[in-house]
């Protein structure tokens, strides 16, 4: 069996721009959901992300992440922690959807439906090659970076 090639999508990003996937062919692109901007875990993760940036672009990758904040929540979040990636704006939930990334999740004791934390790893030629859902951050980044740089 073929892994699947990723159905070609358009969302607005940050910094004014919008990411459409098949534009992006010959790198490789890693998704990453988070579910909102400016909470303890989700700070953590693009901090990690940041961090280990520079070695994703020397290993051909882009890092971009996805959450259903709106763009303004986006670009404070971009600006606060000095983001050198873009975060796509997913509020009509589409990428979210082609993922399979909203779920019932418990949080404080009620059922809310929100964002699974996932990360997914797109090749240069628009195939998904690896998927993580339900990530616990702590070393997450370095473990995509990981496999990104055997690709």
């Amino acid at each position: 069996m073929s892994d699947p090639q990723v159905a070609d999508f358009t969302l607005p990003a940050t910094s004014g721009q919008s990411f459409t996937l098949s534009a992006q062919r010959g790198k490789t692109v890693v998704l990453y959901f988070y579910p909102k901007d400016s909470t303890p875990g989700c700070t953590t993760e693009a901090q990690q992300f940041r961090d280990l940036y520079p070695e994703f672009l020397a290993a051909g990758a882009l890092v971009l992440g996805v959450s259903r904040d709106s763009l303004k929540s986006h670009e404070n979040f971009k600006l606060k922690q000095e983001l050198p990636f873009e975060l796509l704006c997913d509020k009509e939930e589409t990428l979210c959807q082609q993922f399979e990334v909203i779920k019932m999740k418990k949080m404080y004791g009620k059922e809310v439906r929100g964002i699974e934390r996932s990360t997914f790893v797109i090749d240069e030629k628009g195939v998904l090659r690896k998927e993580w859902r339900g990530v616990k951050v702590p070393g997450h980044a370095q473990e995509v970076l990981d496999f990104v740089k055997s690709l």
